[in-house]
Order: structure tokens, then sequence, then C-alpha cells
């Protein structure tokens, strides 16, 4: 029997500039407030949402453009959606504002799909776990010694066995602000430094070996995420048993192909916000298992929950400090760590997440 088609009526989008809790800082860049892009898509009657942390000019684009392109398309039509955007966007340029504009459709329009057939989004993607593991991640360099402690202990002490503080604005203290991390945390959870693209080659190598001392097992952009000749000298000469990661500002499915070619990374990370959506992250798990290499997936946790239990190569989720604030903030239905892990909840349709609009109106630009 051929099933009734279900158009996308309409694609409403507002963007929400939520001020951080402290200055926020990392080795390249610092910031006071985030912006999140809702997409609303609905079909039959049935509303689903999605979103991406951007610039407000993502949701510009999606206002004058996206939202225009999916009207009219069946909602159970992904694929058909998807490469409508990406044609759309030609002559716009596919990184950046583009590829997160189409992640925050993409992304809702999974809900919506998900939510006209009654099902949670990791049943409908395929469940290959039954949870998510993450890890704590913020230890922003803005921060005193003591707000780093502090943070690190209390993930620690939720039973998050993975904690990442950021590195790299301040080269001579880092070595300082790692042996304060690992006092904080003991031997009681694994310790991961990101330096945001911070180091040079030669300064992130001998680094990588003075921070191991301190038993850190993960050094995430130890240098640019474009010098994959750096990412690889990292992989190659660094220290046995730390991983080098990258891959979170990559927004297209050549990107994550040319960094695993180049064997750059131990860990590829992903975000769903950013690469074209959860079509988009999919399609990165596919690359990576075709690669060996496992995945991880890059902050705004509540979006990665159900496809990071579909992913077959994933590792784990960035449960990063200012996004959780806000999705706690902003959302019903926001899955809580347990054991170091989130799990979806199969009770509830689709992302399982309902916004809170009168909450979020403050924030509203």
């Amino acid at each position: 029997m051929r099933r009734a088609a279900a158009p996308i009526q309409t694609i409403n989008v507002s963007a929400y500039r939520i001020p951080t809790d402290a200055h926020e800082s990392d080795g390249t860049f610092q910031w006071d407030a985030t912006t999140l892009v809702l997409v609303e898509a609905t079909a039959g009657n049935v509303t689903g949402i999605g979103f991406s942390y951007a610039d407000r000019a993502t949701a510009t684009l999606i206002n004058d453009s996206l939202g225009q392109v999916v009207t009219g398309i069946d909602a159970l039509d992904i694929p058909r959606a998807w490469i409508a955007m990406v044609q759309a966007i030609r002559n716009v340029g596919r990184p950046g504002i583009a590829s997160m504009a189409i992640s925050a459709v993409d992304n809702a329009l999974w809900d919506l799909k998900a939510r006209l057939l009654e099902q949670p989004l990791v049943s409908l993607l395929g469940a290959a776990r039954d949870a998510l593991p993450i890890y704590g991640s913020g230890g922003f360099t803005s921060y005193t010694d003591e707000q780093l402690q502090d943070q690190l202990r209390g993930w620690v002490e939720q039973g998050i066995p993975r904690v990442k503080m950021k590195i790299g604005r301040d080269p001579a203290r880092d070595v300082h602000r790692v042996a304060a991390a690992r006092e904080a945390t003991a031997d009681e959870a694994e310790l991961f430094v990101d330096a945001n693209g911070a180091y040079s080659r030669k300064q992130a190598l001998e680094l990588a070996y003075t921070f191991s001392d301190f038993n850190v097992s993960w050094f995430e952009e130890p240098v640019s995420s474009d010098d994959l000749e750096g990412l690889r000298l990292m992989r190659d000469d660094g220290p046995p048993g730390m991983d080098i990661a990258a891959g979170e500002y990559g927004y297209d499915e050549t990107y994550f192909r040319c960094m695993l070619e180049a064997g750059a990374v131990d860990v590829l990370q992903a975000d769903a916000t950013r690469c074209a959506g959860i079509t988009g992250f999919m399609m990165t798990d596919a690359l990576c298992q075709a690669a060996h290499i496992p995945l991880s997936s890059h902050c705004g946790p509540s979006m990665h929950l159900h496809a990071g239990c579909a992913a077959k190569t994933i590792r784990h989720a960035e449960y990063f400090h200012d996004h959780v604030r806000i999705e706690n903030m902003l959302f019903d239905g926001v899955a809580q760590p347990i054991d170091g892990a989130v799990r979806p909840d199969l009770t509830r349709p689709g992302h399982g997440l309902e916004f809170k609009h009168a909450d979020a109106e403050q924030y509203k630009i």
C-alpha cells in the first residue's frame, strides 16, 4: 500500500543569543555569548525541531532561501530535501554559514520524520547501542586554576570518566594548568586537552611529551586542523597512547575524506550542527567505518544523542559546558548523564526535545 505523502508545509526559523555564565576563551578565540539558530519544520500538523550553534546570518539564509527550497517536498524524503539544499547554495559556498544552515533544517526534518512515524529518532536510524558515552568539556583558558579544578572535579563526581580542558592561550602556563587539572581529577578520569590549533608543530610535539607525564590521552587540534601534515606528524611522532583528534570544522564529506586519507587523526570529530546535519553526520560515520577510524561528536550533545547511538564508529560525545547549559535552559526532554553516558528516552518521538518558547523569548534576536 502506498503511504500518504506529508509535504513540508512551513519552515520557521528564529535565533537566540544567550550570554555565557562567565567569560570563555580557548587557545585562539574568546566569547561572552552563544547564538542558537532554531528551525521548526511542519508537515501534516506535526512539527519537528532542529538547531545549530551559528551566527544569525545562518537564520537569514534559511529564511530567505533554504526554507523555500524544501517546502512542498515529502517530509519522509529527507535525502531529496538535503540534495535540494546543497544544490541551492552552490553559488554561496558550502563551508561555514551555508552548511550550518543546512544542518539546522536537516536536523529539524529528521525530528519531523520521526514524529510523523511516532518513533524515537534512534529507532528510525537504527540503534547500534543503548547509550552514548560522554566526556565533560570546558576548562576554558579564561578560568582560574580553582575554577578549572572545580569544574573538572564536578564532572568526575557526576560519574563522567573523561574530562577535557582548553590550552594554548598562554603556552607558558599550560603545563601548570594541566598539572592542576590532573591534581583535581587524580587517576579517576581520562584527561583530554584541546589547543584549538594554537601551537606550531614543534611546540605541540614538545608539549605533547610533557603532557604525557600527566597521562593526557587525547590531544585535540594541537596544530591547525588545516595543517594535515602537522597533524600526521603529531600522530606519528607523538607519545604512544595519546590520540590526536580533529575534524570539528568539517562542513562536508570531502573535508573528512581528505583528513582520513592523510592519516591525520586517530579519532575524527564531526558536528551535526555544522556538517550538513544528521544526514552529513551519518555519512561521516560511514567514512570512518571504511577508514577504520573512530568518530567522536563535537559539542551540541542533545543534537547528537540519537545519531550517536546509531553511528557504528562512535567513541563518545562532547558534553560541552556552554551548550549543556543552554540546552537545559531552553529545552524540555534533555537527557541527563548516568554513569558517564546519556541515553535516548524511547518513550518520546524524534529527538525527544520540546523548545521552551516563553523561556527563550528574552534571548531572541
